[in-house]
């Protein structure tokens, strides 16, 4: 049975902890990653992860106690309303959060069969990461990079908006851009990056083989470095130049999911 303990100040360890882990978009000490909302503590529960602990607002404690009250060696943290809502990063908290542990996982799962990759590219919105890791794992990728100079995947707010995809899908972070265009190169992955100036149409292009779509900054785009070494993709668009990341992203994606759904005539489109 989970264990409950009461906790009533600001400088406890624990909650300094996770303070300056919400702040700064990263892991905990511990090396655990902020999953504020009750969706997400469910999403952790349903994806099997492991969770060191829940901190809960005193006003939710029955509610919070009925979801994980039958885990063995769980520790629930009992808190003020108040303290709860200096630590929470959402201006409408539910009240919840769980210190998760993430999956790890490596190159070659990321590359695993016929490789779908996305990569961000100095990408800074966590919202927009977020979005765009739900889409990848909607839509069939096997895995995203999150390159150096890119928002990281364990800012509470890119957790939130991937709504508990990041607990599933493949991905490594803080990855080297020479590193990762060296592994594609090697594996003969074909690499594509949506330019709102480019000549080739996404409907001209053969998303069934081995692919990688970049996801450029919301401000610079693309760097010069992968623009180099990718292909140029134009979305059709009309009176419009260009897409929201996030968007573009969707877009790319379902077309990829499209095009390997006709060549695998078993699986809807």
């Amino acid at each position: 049975m989970a264990q409950s303990q009461i906790l009533s100040s600001a400088r406890n360890p624990l909650l300094k902890d996770i303070r300056r882990a919400i702040s700064r978009g990263s892991l905990t000490e511990s090396g655990c990653a902020v999953a504020e909302t009750f969706h997400l503590l469910e999403e952790a529960l349903r994806s099997e992860i492991s969770i060191d602990s829940v901190i809960a607002a005193e006003s939710v404690r029955t509610l919070v106690e009925r979801h994980v009250g039958g885990l063995p060696n769980l520790r629930v943290t009992i808190v003020p309303d108040a303290l709860f809502a200096e630590l929470s990063a959402t201006e409408s908290s539910q009240g919840v959060m769980a210190l998760v542990r993430m999956p790890t996982w490596t190159l070659d799962q990321l590359f695993r069969g016929q490789s779908l990759l996305v990569i961000f590219d100095g990408l800074q919105d966590p919202g927009n990461a977020g979005a765009i890791v739900r889409t990848a794992e909607a839509f069939g990728a096997t895995g995203v990079l999150f390159l150096k100079g890119t928002v990281s995947p364990f800012n509470p707010k890119t957790l939130r908006a991937s709504a508990g995809s990041l607990f599933r899908m493949p991905f490594l972070s803080g990855m080297d851009t020479d590193l990762v265009v060296a592994a594609m190169k090697q594996r003969k992955i074909d690499i594509y990056a949506a330019m709102p100036r480019a000549v080739k149409p996404l409907t001209q292009v053969d998303l069934t083989r081995r692919t990688a779509i970049i996801i450029g900054g919301e401000g610079r785009g693309v760097s010069r470095q992968l623009e180099h070494a990718s292909t140029d993709l134009a979305i059709p668009t009309v009176g419009v130049e260009s897409l929201n990341a996030a968007m573009a992203a969707g877009i790319l994606l379902y077309e990829a999911r499209r095009q390997r759904s006709l060549e695998n005539k078993s699986e809807p489109v």
